[in-house]
């Protein structure tokens, strides 16, 4: 690889194509019989910041037989030097070709990543059609939140797994390993990895359509191939592997930190949040476990950060016994820890102040909406008087800048629900300059940002019309327009993206075409601003006569097929359909800890009653 090591130096940031970083792992090829190319379809500073890309990585490393390396997608600059000496795409460990790998598995984490899996494949000499792929090429594989809708990528991956892998990506392996030894065929292979739970060939299936362009349903083509796909879980994440070791970056990533995963699921019931639904039930880590993780990571790393993560850590049972014993081991070698994920009405302060003395940071929450109204429909289940009482706390311990999040666009949603969010983010400011004038520290600075709502699967909202980009548009900029304060500053999400990512979301097969077409025209990197080319992809619909509108906007009736419909989450669907019809009611649902919401997750995958409303006995 002299070329290579040659053409490096002409690259903004070689750093991210070397490999050769503390704790990764080195094997002799010689010495295992399945190679795993773990394929992160955005730059390396994203991808190493991924938290389940470690924990698959040193899984498969721990196995005997199996070596696992890291590939993550080119930069422009490292492409065109690529295409121009011929270089293929590499495994950052072996720097091997992608070709002489038995697997590259791509993680879904982002709709609108899916141009870098054809451009890396393309990359890496395999052919961006599964269809177009011999005997002795690697199976392409994907999993990841994307993955509980697999069929805009269904030309693309020979195969899916649905759900958590730390069990599945074993026992798939374990099945090449023996194919391997009794003279591999690709076809064989695909019809017993079908059998397992949590595997996804959708080769095996065609998709039916009705006159008017709904899906019918789905017919089988393989005798093999499950009707029904029923995600993964792991039930005890006390005895579920998680890495000693992460990888020591050489150049800044997005989060360069140990990361402790508290739990996972939530019972929180947000209607637009898919992660919410799709990662049920909650399964919690006991403290002690949690803090032999934070031993080994900290002793293996050096890093003078632990990030207490989940999807809303506040939640976490052994929140106060957890941080408390964290901090009173590393808080004399000046190890911080940072809470993301809490919620308004979760925040314990006195554990938030000892926290920060450590290392001060701003605060960050998420009213999501700016009106009441709107925070029913969403089943945020916040009141304005317990978003504006623990900011005023904040306030009162020392912050000065917070950060705001919210939607626009969520259904049901007036122009006066917009500038709700004008008017509750002017409250807080208010709730600074109302105190006694010797209280008041510091420079107060309010970052109010709004994404565009997109109806994601496997939620409530999933039959919901997107707004169109120019109803998102007129109400970004009239809420702009109304921010005259300059304590606060306002940001919005670039809602053509946002229209995009829901075509890909709710979409189904059809769209397959006019991804690959985008990706030709060359597309890549959309979710990147500086390389977002709305109009290719606009040329790229319309050239395969593809309506966008139809997958990214329609609205859906109840009784429509959907094209996830065949994927087994364990939340019954007549659940999702009564919060749906509480949305349109502006009724809230209780958080599943304080009462079953019987959505019957708990009793497809645990057996008996939710456990949840016990955590805190």
């Amino acid at each position: 690889m002299k070329k290579l090591d040659r053409e490096l130096l002409k690259v903004e940031k070689p750093a991210r194509y070397v490999g050769s970083e503390l704790n990764s792992v080195v094997k002799n090829k010689e010495d295992v019989n399945v190679r795993f190319a773990f394929a992160f379809p955005d730059v390396y500073e994203v991808g190493m910041s991924h938290t389940g890309m470690h924990i698959l990585y040193h899984l498969m490393n721990s196995m005997e037989n199996v070596w696992c390396e890291r590939v993550f997608a080119p930069w422009t600059d490292m492409e065109e030097i690529m295409r121009k000496n011929n270089i293929p795409l590499y495994g950052l460990e072996s720097k091997d070709e992608l070709m002489e790998f038995d697997f590259v598995g791509f993680t879904l984490q982002y709709e609108m990543s899916y141009t870098n899996i054809l451009n890396m494949l393309d990359l890496g000499k395999i052919p961006v059609r599964s269809k177009n792929r011999t005997n002795d090429m690697p199976l392409v594989i994907a999993g990841g939140p994307c993955a509980y809708n697999p069929e805009p990528l269904y030309e693309v991956i020979d195969l899916f797994t649905i759900g958590e892998t730390e069990e599945l990506l074993p026992e798939l392996l374990k099945l090449y390993e023996e194919e391997k030894k009794n003279g591999f065929d690709r076809l064989v292979f695909l019809e017993k990895a079908a059998k397992l739970d949590g595997i996804y060939v959708p080769s095996f299936y065609e998709e039916l359509y009705n006159e008017d362009g709904t899906v019918k349903g789905r017919k089988t083509l393989n005798e093999n191939a499950k009707e029904t796909i029923t995600k993964r879980i792991i039930r005890d994440l006390n005895k579920s592997f998680y890495p000693e070791k992460s990888i020591l970056p050489y150049i800044d990533v997005v989060h360069d930190r140990v990361v402790l995963e508290l739990f996972r699921g939530c019972t929180r019931g947000c209607r637009f949040c898919q992660a919410g639904m799709v990662y049920r039930p909650v399964r919690e880590k006991e403290a002690d476990t949690l803090v032999k993780q934070a031993e080994r990571l900290i002793d293996s790393t050096g890093h003078d950060e632990i990030s207490l993560t989940s999807l809303s850590s506040g939640d976490y049972s052994c929140l106060p016994d957890l941080t408390l014993k964290l901090l009173d081991m590393y808080e004399n070698q000046n190890v911080s820890i940072s809470l993301p994920s809490l919620r308004l009405d979760s925040m314990t302060f006195d554990i938030i102040e000892r926290l920060q003395e450590v290392r001060k940071s701003g605060l960050t929450f998420a009213p999501e909406a700016g009106t009441q109204r709107m925070r029913d429909v969403i089943n945020k289940n916040l009141t304005e008087e317990q978003i504006l009482g623990p900011v005023e706390t904040a306030f009162n311990l020392g912050w000065s800048t917070v950060k705001l999040y919210f939607m626009i666009g969520l259904p049901g949603e007036t122009m006066e629900d917009v500038l709700g969010i004008k008017e509750l983010a002017y409250k807080v400011k208010d709730k600074f300059f109302q105190r006694p004038k010797e209280d008041i520290k510091g420079n107060l600075k309010i970052n109010a940002s709004a994404s565009c709502f997109v109806p994601k699967p496997f939620t409530p909202f999933q039959w919901v019309k997107q707004d169109s980009m120019e109803e998102f548009f007129d109400k970004a900029k009239s809420l702009q327009r109304e921010i005259k304060d300059k304590k606060v500053s306002f940001s919005y999400h670039e809602p053509k993206l946002s229209y995009l990512e829901a075509v890909f979301a709710r979409g189904d097969r059809r769209l397959s075409s006019a991804l690959i077409r985008a990706w030709e025209k060359g597309c890549r990197f959309d979710g990147w601003y500086d390389m977002f080319d709305f109009s290719k992809w606009m040329e790229a619909f319309e050239e395969t006569s593809t309506d966008a509108d139809f997958f990214g906007r329609r609205e859906r009736s109840l009784t429509e097929v959907l094209p996830w419909d065949f994927i087994d989450i364990g939340v019954d669907k007549k659940f999702l359909v009564s919060e749906y019809e509480k949305a349109m009611g502006y009724t809230t649902t209780p958080d599943c800890r304080q009462k079953c919401v019987n959505c019957g997750v708990n009793h497809r995958f645990i057996g008996g009653a939710c456990p949840h409303v016990q955590v805190n006995k």
